[in-house]
């Protein structure tokens, strides 16, 4: 019997989006290629101020992308789409780092949950219904229905923010940084439930955060972005165990490891990330890179494919033997 071949869900190609200052422009997004098949988590991973955030505001319509298209479910959305950008409301959900914040005050969990049904005419008793079915996929009882988010720990608000995601049953959900608001223990039952959601039902990840150990137990594939650029992707073993960028590594050795045996002293990474308004020429990264040569302070890297599983752009890719006195992987960390 032939095994059916994955499905590409997302599809991402040269997505550029620009904001004009007072300063000058600043490019949030520089060209970004990625896709993400059926049933998929890709982790995108990267320092505060890379375009993590602007990219998901771009998938979500809730900002106005300059060059790319994106194609989910074959709807393609181009910067050139007249009317309405957004992609069809039932193919792509949304959870947001603070709950608190991203649940109405005033709204009874019912009607918060219900909210995506009404849009489409499902409402009174068919809507309390299916908000009760979507509870209990999120391990909430029917005695939630009628609480306030004031009366729900932050554990739970963030699993009526997914009952909420869910309500339509989109094929992909844009998780940013939804368990970074929460206590340690609270985020291991949330990624739990992440992943049993997606092994019942197929669902698709984009998971934007900046903690690598997270990304080593969700995350099929990994997307490091850097300045607005992705630099590196690949399957998370493989490029945890193998980095091949630069900047890759120095996240991966900033990671804290509780053997001491296995602890190193972290490659130096030196500076700060260059100012989007004044981009140096060459990579970007070559100002913070202890192996930048004069190429790269004039060159641009391409994003190269390697066997068709992994990218990275670079001129001077790490080698094995250049990666092998990493810490380990960030499931070892503390």
């Amino acid at each position: 019997m032939n095994a059916v071949p994955p499905v590409c869900l997302l599809s991402v190609k040269g997505l550029r989006k620009e904001y004009i200052t007072r300063h000058g422009a600043m490019k949030a997004l520089d060209g970004v290629s990625f896709h993400i098949m059926a049933g998929e988590t890709l982790a995108l991973v990267g320092e505060s101020g890379c375009g993590k955030s602007t990219l998901a505001s771009a998938l979500l319509g809730l900002v106005r992308f300059d060059a790319g298209t994106f194609a989910i479910n074959d709807n393609a959305i181009s910067a050139r789409s007249k009317g309405i950008t957004m992609p069809p409301r039932r193919d792509i959900g949304v959870v947001f780092q603070n709950p608190q914040s991203s649940l109405d005050p005033k709204m009874k969990v019912r009607s918060i949950i219900a909210e995506p049904l009404n849009t489409i005419g499902v409402r009174g008793d068919t809507a309390t219904r299916r908000a009760n079915e979507l509870l209990s996929q999120v391990g909430l009882g029917d005695e939630f229905l009628n609480r306030y988010p004031h009366q729900l720990s932050g554990g739970q608000m963030q699993r009526v923010a997914i009952a909420r995601a869910l309500a339509l049953e989109p094929r992909l959900l844009i998780l940013d940084e939804p368990t970074a608001a929460l206590d340690v223990s609270v985020q291991a039952q949330i990624l739990k439930l992440l992943k049993a959601l997606q092994a019942r039902s197929n669902v698709s990840y984009l998971f934007i955060t900046h903690d690598l150990g997270v990304v080593d137990y969700l995350a099929h594939r990994v997307a490091v972005m850097y300045l607005g650029r992705i630099v590196e992707s690949g399957p998370v073993a493989d490029v945890f165990a193998n980095p091949r960028h630069p900047y890759t590594r120095a996240l991966l050795d900033a990671v804290p490891v509780i053997d001491p045996a296995r602890r190193r002293q972290p490659a130096p990474l030196d500076g700060e990330v260059p100012s989007p308004l004044n981009r140096p020429p060459g990579c970007a990264f070559a100002s913070r890179c202890r192996w930048a040569t004069s190429t790269c302070r004039t060159s641009d890297p391409e994003l190269i494919n390697e066997g068709g599983r992994r990218a990275y752009a670079c001129f001077y890719p790490l080698s094995r033997g250049d990666a092998s006195q990493l810490r380990g992987s960030p499931h070892e960390a503390a």
